[in-house]
C-alpha cells in the first residue's frame, strides 16, 4: 500500500510542478513572421526582445487558463490529503484519505486533459489554417506529460485504496 502511495506522491509532485511551468511559461507555441522567431504562452506573448501580456479576452485562451488553474489546485489538494494519508493522519476518521487524493489527481488529470484539448484544438485549427510555420512548444508539451503523470497518481492512489479497504466475510 505505501509503494502505491509513495509512487503517487511522487507522480503527483513532479506533475504538479510541471503544470505550475507550463501554465506560467510563455513557450506553448512559437511561430515564425516577418523573418523572426516569436512565441506565446496562456498569459503572455513575446516578440524578440520585448515580451506583452495578452489582453484580448480569447474564450479559449480564457477556458485553457481557467482549467489549468483549476488542475493545479486538485493535484495541490490532492498531495496535501496524500501525505496526510501516507502518514496515517488520523484526524478525520469518517473520511478515506486515500480514495479522496485518488479522486483529487483524477479531478486534476481530468481538468488538464480538459485545457490540453481545448487549446490544441483551437490552435490548430486557428493556426493550421492560416500561417504554415509554427509549432507546439515544451511548456505546451509539459502539459501533456502532466496528464500522463497525475492519471498515474490517481491509479496508484486508487490501488492503495483497493489494499486497505476493508473486506467483509465472504458469503457464499
Amino acid at each position: 500500500m505505501y509503494s502505491f502511495m509513495g509512487g503517487g506522491l511522487f507522480c503527483a509532485g513532479v506533475g504538479n510542478i510541471l503544470l505550475v511551468i507550463s501554465t506560467a511559461t510563455d513557450y506553448w507555441m512559437q511561430y515564425r513572421q516577418s523573418g523572426s522567431y516569436m512565441h506565446q504562452g496562456l498569459w503572455r506573448y513575446c516578440l524578440p526582445g520585448k515580451c506583452m501580456t495578452l489582453t484580448d479576452s480569447i474564450a479559449y485562451w480564457d477556458a485553457t487558463r481557467a482549467f489549468m488553474i483549476l488542475s493545479i489546485l486538485a493535484c495541490f489538494f490532492g498531495i496535501i490529503i496524500g501525505v496526510l494519508a501516507f502518514i496515517n493522519y488520523s484526524s478525520f476518521n469518517g473520511f478515506d484519505k486515500t480514495f479522496a487524493a485518488g479522486i483529487l489527481y483524477f479531478m486534476s488529470c481530468f481538468f488538464v486533459l480538459l485545457a490540453m484539448a481545448v487549446y490544441t484544438g483551437m490552435t490548430v485549427n486557428y493556426y493550421g489554417k492560416r500561417y504554415g510555420n509554427w509549432r507546439f512548444s515544451w511548456s505546451y508539451i509539459m502539459g501533456w506529460v502532466s496528464v500522463v503523470l497525475t492519471f498515474f497518481s490517481g491509479i496508484f492512489y486508487m490501488c492503495a485504496y483497493r489494499m486497505y479497504e476493508p473486506r467483509g466475510p465472504m458469503t457464499r
